[in-house]
């Protein structure tokens, strides 16, 4: 070190320092803050310097004392909710006393004093807020937007999440020091009480279109601009899931679906079975326009309910024109502290009232006491430029490739100042800049390594990845102790090609096992991005469990190698495949692909028959397609799965499966149909149902491992889409039918009981059914040409056909343990006289939830 050079800067940053606390004038303000009309104190109010981020709140007497060096500060900025802003002059490099008088920004009623006895019973009937309630709810269709028959407006979304209440040493810790630019980069201004340190930003401009018959709505996206953290964070799909949490509130729904929960509108239309209604003020807006403010409680607070404040018209539209929606602490929502909804109405030239801002903000911690510091969400949609009943072409409503184009992603600044339809704080206008900044630091990415690794399971080298972790190291009866090594290709080599491969190696059976694939992207993008359209062709050398619900490449799961139960029937796959994939902008897709498989049996698996005896491998070459349409659909990418965001909006699945004789090898002809429709149906206060239905038919004659075999499950963990009690192998089939329903009910029951209440406990009922059978063409015991079907040593049958009876399992069960674990008790109702079969069984699974 150069101690000559390292003394000198010391000696000009001590003078630097000395010379700016010498010479520098300090503008000091103290005072308290007082209801004008009351006169009592006000706590946490925000009194800040006009335009800037540099504020602070009144304590719990009302009083604040803020100061700054900078000359240019001549005005402070008092705000408190349901107050009118105050703004005073200060003189800049004085210490003075400013008190202030704050005034309600709404009119009040004059104050009246009522003594009674006994409190009177709340009623509905004879209950002018009810009567007014159902006024509204009588008149929800008209005041819909959608009552329009053409309408049109932008639509600016912005997307902010952060710190609250960080302490201001925290960035002087030495550890800290280096991020100093970000977390000195806060908000006290906007939001009374709260310091935001804003994290993340998403803001997106679109231009919607709707007509009503027939029925169309199409949103064309303008501009869009979000954070980048780097390629080792999805920063689309990031944005993506917090705008998921923070879905758009239509009050004139009789649902709206908040943080994954479902809550009952307070105009919904049978709000007065649930709600409290009061009358609580009359006001007058800035137009003139009396307006009755009804405020309303839930009946019973643990229910999934608003609490709040709604503003009526008095000019016969009974319309919306504000409302304030607060989220019982009581309600059984995992990590969040409190939400707020705030929407505000404006009239239309034929004095019809549309939404002109929605604000969703949300408070994240791990309980729900307060806390000095919290995760911070706020989610802020402007509407404008309405225009109304003004028909376009049929080409304005129809869906176009340009609704998501590269340009409306890469929008200079000027575009943003522009067409923003509100504005940004200046802390919000620093995070693109100190975002990309930090993504740059070494420790930031050496720290984000490490939470890849541990979230990911992958291990980034720039143009390649490691992984995934949790398939290094399985075990099971046929390989033993099984090494597995493997990794990809990332986009930083190249957007159009993509390579995956891995090694593994079982010290048992003392075979090699491995993977290589190779994919070609159509468009231009990252093969796991929406809209995928890519062409694959890969090899597969490994084992696998007939029937096993896994996925095709991560079965050595070091988790699932724990199975109950006899478990030692295992294939020997060789796979040659080719897929392709097209993904459209409407969710609708389609499939194709070749594949050669040959299998050989493995551990205490056997084929045989009686005309041919012992056959050691079958062989078959499968033509493939499928579609598959899921309307509005909202996923998150991650780096393994792409994660489904459930909506209500049903899933349609068909695939068509053909067998090829004499194509390079293929043993049998025969064609598959298998199809599945998927939906969440939402059931207001009783929760949700997450419902499946599928059916399948196989045409032609095949031995049983061509046959369709359920998805069994022997782990100890919950499978929502297998049979948990069900052995694997044990039912074979050629064609099927089948149901299954798990049902949330989100805590409806349990929150009834205080011990439960408290606990924060959820109900959960499933129930599956599967009917199948097989026909005699398909039948081994009728055609000695067919495998027989797999029995031990002692020819005791260990693989069944479905009768006339279906399977059929359910379970009861509890979840939110600790806010993570689900734990069901599991029954199966039939079949119980086949070998190694479980009647009942406990099973967890761990799934984070709101």
């Amino acid at each position: 070190m150069d101690f000559k050079k390292f003394y000198k800067s010391l000696f000009f940053s001590i003078f630097f320092f000395s010379a700016t606390a010498l010479f520098a004038q300090t503008t000091v303000i103290t005072g308290t803050v007082t209801d004008a009309g009351n006169k009592q104190t006000l706590p946490f109010v925000v009194v800040g310097f006009t335009g800037t981020t540099n504020g602070v709140t009144t304590d719990n007497n009302g009083k604040y004392r803020i100061s700054t060096t900078d000359q240019t500060y001549k005005q402070i900025k008092i705000s408190f909710l349901g107050y009118k802003d105050a703004f005073l002059s200060v003189v800049p490099g004085k210490e003075q006393v400013i008190n202030v008088k704050l005034f309600p920004s709404a009119q009040q009623l004059t104050e009246v004093n009522i003594k009674a006895g006994k409190k009177p019973k709340y009623r509905n009937k004879d209950n002018p807020a009810v009567e007014l309630i159902r006024k509204v709810i009588e008149n929800k269709e008209k005041n819909r937007p959608e009552a329009y028959n053409y309408v049109e407006y932008r639509e600016y979304d912005k997307m902010m999440f952060g710190a609250a209440n960080v302490s201001t040493q925290f960035s002087d810790r030495k550890f800290f020091r280096k991020y100093k630019f970000i977390l000195d980069n806060r908000d006290s201004t906007s939001i009374p009480g709260k310091s935001i340190l804003p994290i993340f930003l998403n803001e997106k401009l679109l231009q919607t279109y709707y007509r009503k018959n027939p029925e169309k709505n199409r949103e064309i996206v303008l501009g869009e601009k979000n954070v980048n953290f780097g390629p080792a964070v999805d920063n689309a799909g990031l944005a993506q899931y917090f705008k998921h949490l923070y879905t758009k509130v239509n009050i004139y729904d009789n649902n709206i679906l908040l943080i994954t929960s479902q809550f009952l509108s307070p105009i919904s239309d049978n709000s007065p079975n649930y709600y409290k209604f009061f009358i609580t003020d009359t006001i007058t807006d800035a137009k003139n326009q009396k307006l009755v403010e009804l405020s309303f409680t839930p009946r019973n607070t643990n229910d999934v309910l608003f609490e709040g404040r709604i503003y009526i018209t008095l000019d016969g539209n009974y319309a919306v024109e504000k409302a304030d929606l607060l989220v019982n602490k009581h309600i059984n929502i995992n990590f969040i502290r409190s939400i707020q909804v705030n929407l505000e109405f404006q009239q239309n030239p034929d004095n019809r009232y549309h939404l002109s801002k929605s604000t969703t903000i949300a408070d994240f911690g791990a309980t729900k006491k307060d806390a000095k510091s919290s995760l911070f969400g706020m989610r802020t949609i402007t509407y404008g430029n309405y225009v109304v009943n003004n028909p376009r072409p049929d080409t304005a409503y129809t869906k176009q490739s340009e609704e998501s184009s590269d340009e409306a992603k890469n929008r200079n600044d000027a575009f943003w100042q522009k067409n923003r339809l509100d504005t940004l704080t200046t802390a919000e206008s620093k995070v693109y800049k100190n975002i990309d900044s930090l993504k740059d630091m070494p420790s930031f990415k050496r720290t984000v390594d490490i939470a890849t690794i541990l979230l990911a399971g992958y291990k980034g080298f720039d143009k390649f990845e490691i992984g995934p972790a949790n398939t290094f190291y399985s075990f099971n009866p046929v390989e033993g102790f099984k090494l597995r090594l493997g990794g990809r290709t990332t986009p930083n080599l190249s957007k159009r090609y993509y390579f995956e491969t891995y090694l593994a190696y079982g010290f048992k059976d003392e075979k090699f096992k491995g993977f290589l694939s190779a994919t070609y992207s159509l468009n231009n993008k990252s093969i796991y991005k929406f809209p995928q359209n890519y062409i694959r062709a890969s090899f597969q050398r490994d084992t696998k469990i007939p029937g096993a619900s896994l996925q095709f490449v991560e079965e050595d799961n070091f988790l699932l190698s724990f199975k109950r139960g006899v478990n030692d029937k295992y294939l020997y796959n060789d796979n040659y495949k080719i897929d392709y994939v097209h993904e459209f902008e409407s969710h609708f897709s389609y499939t194709a692909g070749f594949n050669k498989w040959t299998q050989s049996p493995a551990g205490s698996l056997y084929f045989n028959s009686p005309e041919f005896g012992t056959i050691h491998n079958l062989t078959t070459t499968e033509l493939t397609a499928g579609i598959r349409y899921a309307p509005n659909e909202e996923f998150y990418q991650g780096k393994i799965y792409r994660i489904p965001l459930p909506n209500k909006y049903p899933i349609f699945q068909l695939q068509y499966t053909a067998g090829l004789k004499n194509v390079f090898g293929g043993e049998y002809n025969y064609q598959k149909f298998d199809a599945r429709i998927d939906k969440r149906v939402y059931e207001s206060q009783l929760g949700y149902a997450d419902v499946a239905v599928y059916g399948g038919k196989l045409f032609g004659t095949v031995p049983y491992p061509l046959l369709g075999i359920p998805h069994a499950n022997q782990t100890y963990a919950y499978d929502i889409d297998s049979y948990n009690l069900m052995n694997f192998l044990e039912f074979v089939y050629d064609h099927y039918e089948g149901i299954r329903i798990d049902q949330h009910f989100m805590g409806f029951f349990f929150n009834k009981v205080p011990l439960f209440k408290k606990l924060k406990w959820r109900e959960t009922l499933s129930l599956k059914v599967l009917y199948g059978g097989l026909s005699d063409k398909n039948d081994p015991s009728i055609h000695p040409s067919l495998y027989q079907l797999p029995t031990d040593a002692n020819g005791v049958p260990l693989t069944y056909t479905l009768g006339r009876t279906p399977y059929v399992e359910g379970s009861v069960g509890i979840e939110n343990i600790f806010k993570l674990i689900r734990v069901d008790f599991v029954e199966r109702f039939n079949y119980l006289d086949h070998p190694n079969v479980a009647n009942w069984g406990i099973r967890t699974r761990i799934k984070f939830d709101f």
